[in-house]
């Protein structure tokens, strides 16, 4: 049982650490209802509305389209770090996974996906 001793501790540390961290702003912090704190939230919509709204899908696109670029992005990274060991296949095969992503952000330009209304 004296081995597991420095894992319960570090435990015990963690969990108060973290039951400081959110009692303190109670503690401290005036809980006070401005209307900036009332506002909308990004979507333009008052936050305590019917959940059965309809909402413009721009919000969608936009989201779907930041996930796919952004997953562009997280496939560059691997592919950057073994850019010395990998053959002229991993390049172009790369090339052409650019060159895909970059022709479907063209086309979205062009159909005015990225167009705010």
């Amino acid at each position: 049982m004296q081995e597991y001793l420095p894992i319960l501790l570090f435990a015990a540390v963690a969990v108060g650490i973290a039951a400081l961290l959110l009692a303190v702003p109670y503690l401290l912090a005036p809980l006070r209802k401005t209307k900036a704190k009332l506002a909308p939230y990004e979507s333009g919509f008052e936050p305590f509305d019917s959940a059965r709204r309809t909402f413009n899908v721009q919000f969608y696109l936009v989201a779907i389209l930041f996930i796919v670029f952004d997953l562009e992005v997280a496939f560059l990274f691997p592919w950057a770090m073994v850019i010395e060991q990998i053959s002229w296949f991993g390049f172009a095969s790369m090339l052409v996974f650019l060159t895909v992503l970059t022709l479907g952000f063209i086309y979205e330009w062009q159909e005015g996906a990225l167009e705010w209304e």
